[in-house]
């Protein structure tokens, strides 16, 4: 298939009310073909709710989403232009891997040829046989991905699609994901796992509370987020902190003797201390994680949180 002539998802002004409750709130958002879109958000930010209602299972109170410029119901062919996984736990326990494969391909269209390759894709062609319920949460996930990819989509919507996946598994989502991407595909998806995120989404889109907090390229995400932070080291620290002091250049000294600055960058400092002969052991950015500007920016629409004891 031609990954489905570069299609990407658009979300519109999308509202979900359940009575009083707003589940999501004029939202809008772009992902884009061949780009990897995380979708990040505290528990009850509303992700689950978009992605049903982006993929037609939960009907928006007002709104709209277009996937290549059409509204779902009217794509010539959806399960072929959106693979979504939802729920990787949804299998019957008693089903083998391969026949849970097979009853989504027949209604596609799709015969045991196509089945026997996505298996192969994620891992599985050697557990095809087996029973489902045997499965661990790792093996779901895989299975999961794989019924995505059947009808060999432009678009997968993924939520949660690393939940269960030992280390190993993980780098070969991450991998996987990148190579799917560079075929052409939209991908979005959502985790908890801010560390997997960080290294594998290229834009991001944070919601809280069912309202959009930021849409961005993770570079910009971060560094529009978090203050310039530079580490420095001399052997002369005292004569570096007056140098400093007299260019206005916030710092504190920690323990270890080093300098963190702040709202400066690494070319400053480093000309600061040239300029009054200081030789550096040591002068590097602190980049915030992704993890911190997220806790950070959340942390008002955050619906449960815990206390220490």
């Amino acid at each position: 298939m031609s990954i489905a002539g570069a299609v990407g998802i658009r979300a519109r002004g999308l509202t979900k009310n359940y009575g009083d409750h707003v589940a999501v709130k004029d939202l809008s958002f772009t992902a884009r073909p061949g780009v990897i879109t995380g979708f990040l958000g505290p528990n009850g930010a509303g992700k689950s709710t978009t992605m049903r209602m982006l993929l037609g299972l939960t009907t928006p109170t007002s709104g709209d989403i277009t996937i290549g410029g059409r509204p779902l119901a009217e794509l010539d062919d959806p399960p072929r232009t959106v693979g979504a996984l939802l729920d990787a736990r949804a299998t019957h326990p008693q089903r083998t891997a391969f026949h849970h494969l097979l009853a989504f391909a027949q209604t596609m269209g799709l015969g045991r040829g196509r089945v026997d390759e996505v298996l192969g894709l994620v891992g599985l062609s050697a557990a095809a046989g087996r029973r489902t319920g045997e499965f661990s949460l790792g093996m779901k996930q895989r299975l999961g991905i794989a019924t995505a990819l059947l009808g060999d989509p432009g678009v997968l919507v993924l939520d949660e699609p690393l939940n269960g996946l030992d280390p190993e598994g993980i780098r070969w989502a991450r991998t996987f994901l990148r190579t799917l991407a560079r075929e052409g595909r939209t991908i979005l998806f959502s985790s908890h796992l801010m560390s997997e995120m960080e290294l594998t989404a290229d834009n991001l889109v944070v919601v809280g509370q069912g309202r959009l907090i930021a849409e961005a390229t993770l570079d910009e995400f971060v560094r529009a987020n978090t203050t310039q932070t530079v580490t420095v080291r001399a052997a002369a620290t005292d004569q570096l902190a007056h140098a400093l002091s007299r260019a206005g250049v916030r710092f504190i000294v920690e323990p270890d003797s080093a300098l963190t600055v702040t709202g400066t960058d690494t070319s400053t400092v480093g000309k600061i201390a040239a300029s009054e002969g200081i030789a550096l052991d040591e002068l590097a950015r602190i980049r915030e994680s992704l993890e911190d500007v997220f806790l950070r920016l959340t942390h008002d629409v955050t619906e449960y949180e815990g206390r220490a004891a």
